[in-house]
């Protein structure tokens, strides 16, 4: 329960458990019924000379007359001698009077009033003052009263009026036994037994009763059900209970969390009073644990259902959900003190399976809405602080942004509050919270796009392009360990972020690849005459400007720098391509095919080195010097074929264009090479561009 009151933040001004009372200290006691006023009427006429059989007067005239007095006497005579045991001591025992060695109808061992044997009138005021001993007597009295009904030998009007009498006693004696056991707690245990012993004997005497007829002079007063009458007061008590009034509502909390908060700690700490102190008093046929645990639930089931007619707030929909599907069954039903003893008993969900969808779906709707609006919220407070020129935070050398962190805290919660209703609950949230968070992903996408465009003179502008790019890496990585998303649908989720990075690396290249493009342009200009050093000033102009990128994340700058080898690679086919060198003899193309070779090899160690994992662009270079060295036009066509395969983007414009550096090649054979490509076209598609980014005249 620890973990239900936490929830709610503790439970101030919380009453104590009652179950020490069980209807309890306080509770209002019961308007005097009809019945009672008239067991108190009858009581008041049921005197001892009343119990006994009227005295004749006068003598007859004549000796019919005597005969006749004769006969009444003797009629009345059987009846005076039935409640001489309140009067004048125990009589022998009637020939029909049930035995007591009848295993049916025999007695549990019972106290006696002290003394001699009560009048009705010392009966009475034993059963007022709580002497539940009384109990025998009158149950002695009830069964004289049938076996004098049964022998006929008293008139109807007698049977009538005695019989009221013994009722009058027996709802005395009902209204003790089951005040006792309404309020168990607060009797002593050996009064508890007696009144449970009082119960089981006058269920017995209901089985009795059930097996043979009733006098018919006699009015039918079983079966009594006092078991059944019990369990009415048991249910009473848990409605008492259940709906007395919590206190004053704490801080923080809604009056329906309060009312919640204090039923379930109330039949938590009620049953575990009754498992403790009751179950080890009360016979198994009371199935005690049973009935109380019963009415509890029928009542808080009965509140739950009624609540839940009415239109709930959002946070009232998912408490009640939380309690049907929690706290109900885990802290209370199968707390640590009531699990063994309820294990038996099915007393099913709080709430009806289609009350219980309904309200799910209700809860489903609400919380995509708030995380949709919770996100988006987030998103607008990183934006602003793009555009406010806010410099980002620096984390173990890193550029830093919270907006990942914020998103997958609200989906986490969103998912976490559905998992604690049911795991089905959870996945029908998770296909949800991921078409939201795919919605949002698109959406940064286009704020930051904008924020790449409208800001670029802002001094944090450089700064917040890689806070934002590794601030890819944290949601890929929640995404993969915690949502557990297949790869492809992983991919296909994060694409947004792929943009992102992109374009964030062409911003932070932008400068870099303008101030390279220049340099760049001398290898025509000077006819590839000093392509060594025109190289060599290239790199140099790159590793002055790569300490500016260490705020990246590894991984990004390994992005970024594989980003930086390939606008290398490119820039330098886009300058063999230009048509304006003509080598018309083997020895100049060989010893342009050696500079290429010569300069392939340094991009590719000065990238490497910088982290460029990129080795996909490793044969760009040396094969484009292998086909302008060839001169067999067949060597060429296996070259050309090959290199078409690694690069399928590789067209016949870029082949002409590399074909045209060869000024030694007949025109036939240079159609003969290029139609080489047609062999090869459609057969794949390029993973990574490269001559596609490349255009040629």
């Amino acid at each position: 329960m620890l973990k239900m009151v936490t929830f709610f933040q503790g439970l101030p001004g919380q009453q104590q458990s009652v179950l020490g009372t069980l209807d309890f200290p306080g509770s209002p006691q019961k308007s005097q019924s009809a019945s009672e006023v008239e067991s108190e009427a009858s009581m008041s006429e049921a005197s001892s000379e009343d119990m006994m059989p009227s005295q004749e007067t006068g003598m007859a005239p004549d000796e019919e007359e005597e005969e006749s007095t004769k006969k009444e006497k003797k009629k009345y005579k059987g009846l005076a001698n039935m409640f001489s045991v309140f009067t004048k001591g125990k009589k022998k025992k009637k020939k029909n009077q049930p035995r007591s060695s009848d295993p049916e109808v025999q007695p549990k061992p019972r106290p006696e009033l002290d003394g001699p044997p009560p009048t009705v009138e010392e009966l009475k005021e034993a059963l007022e003052n709580g002497r539940l001993e009384a109990a025998w007597p009158v149950l002695a009295l009830e069964r004289e009263l049938e076996a004098a009904a049964a022998a006929g030998g008293a008139s109807v009007e007698e049977l009538v009026r005695q019989q009221s009498k013994v009722e009058a006693l027996y709802l005395l004696l009902r209204d003790q036994v089951l005040g006792v056991l309404r309020r168990p707690l607060e009797a002593a245990p050996e009064r508890v037994s007696q009144a449970l012993a009082v119960v089981s004997q006058q269920e017995l005497e209901d089985r009795r009763a059930a097996g043979g007829p009733v006098a018919a002079v006699l009015a039918a007063t079983r079966p009594r059900r006092w078991l059944q009458l019990w369990r009415g007061g048991v249910a009473e008590v848990a409605a008492e209970r259940l709906e007395a009034q919590p206190g004053a509502v704490p801080e923080g909390r809604s009056e329906v969390e309060n009312r919640f908060v204090h039923m379930g700690c109330t039949m938590k700490e009620d049953l575990e009073a009754v498992v403790e102190r009751l179950k080890p008093l009360f016979p198994a046929e009371f199935n005690v644990v049973h009935t109380y645990a019963e009415s509890y639930h029928h009542h808080f089931a009965t509140h739950l259902c009624t609540l839940a007619q009415f239109e709930l707030c959002e946070r009232d929909t998912y408490l009640l959900l939380l309690w049907v599907h929690n706290f109900y069954p885990n802290e209370i039903l199968n707390s640590p003190k009531l699990a063994k003893e309820l294990e038996g008993i099915k007393l099913g969900s709080l709430l009806p399976p289609k009350q219980t969808r309904l309200l799910e779906a209700v809860f489903l709707s609400n919380e995509v809405t708030n995380v949709k609006l919770l996100m988006t919220r987030a998103l607008e407070l990183e934006s602003q602080r793009w555009a406010q020129d806010v410099a980002p935070q620096s984390l173990d050398g890193h550029y830093h942004s919270e907006l990942a962190i914020d998103i997958i805290q609200i989906l986490s919660q969103g998912q976490g509050k559905a998992e604690n209703l049911t795991s089905e609950v959870g996945v029908q949230i998770k296909q949800l919270l991921l078409m939201e968070l795919a919605a949002l992903l698109r959406s940064y996408q286009r704020t930051f796009d904008e924020f790449l465009e409208k800001s670029k003179l802002l001094r944090n502008y450089r700064a917040n392009i890689m806070a934002n790019i590794n601030n890819c890496l944290s949601f890929g990585t929640s995404m993969e360990q915690k949502w557990q998303i297949p790869q492809e649908s992983l991919r296909h989720l994060l694409d947004p972020l792929k943009d992102l990075r992109a374009h964030g690396f062409d911003a932070l290249l932008q400068g870099l690849f303008a101030e390279l493009k220049p340099l760049f342009k001398k290898f025509t200009q000077t006819r590839w005459a000093t392509p060594v050093e025109t190289l060599e000033e290239i790199i140099s102009t790159v590793d002055v400007s790569l300490p500016e990128f260490s705020e990246l994340k590894d991984c990004f700058r390994e992005e970024l720098m594989e980003a930086v080898h390939l606008h290398l690679v490119k820039e330098y086919i886009i300058r063999l391509s230009k048509r304006r060198l003509v080598l018309k003899t083997e020895e100049q193309q060989q010893q342009l095919a050696r500079h290429i070779l010569t300069n392939a090899d340094v991009i590719q160690h000065f990238c490497t080195q910088n982290g460029s994992p990129a080795t996909w662009l490793h044969q760009a270079l040396p094969k484009l010097a292998e086909i302008i060295r060839l001169q067999d036009s067949s060597a060429i066509k296996i070259e050309v074929a090959t290199y078409a395969t690694l690069y399928p983007d590789f067209s016949k414009g870029h082949l002409n264009a590399i074909l045209a550096i060869k000024g030694n090649l007949p025109s036939s054979e240079v159609r003969s090479i290029r139609n080489i490509l047609d062999i090869n076209t459609g057969l794949q598609e390029p993973s990574r561009p490269l001559f596609a980014l490349i255009k040629v005249g």
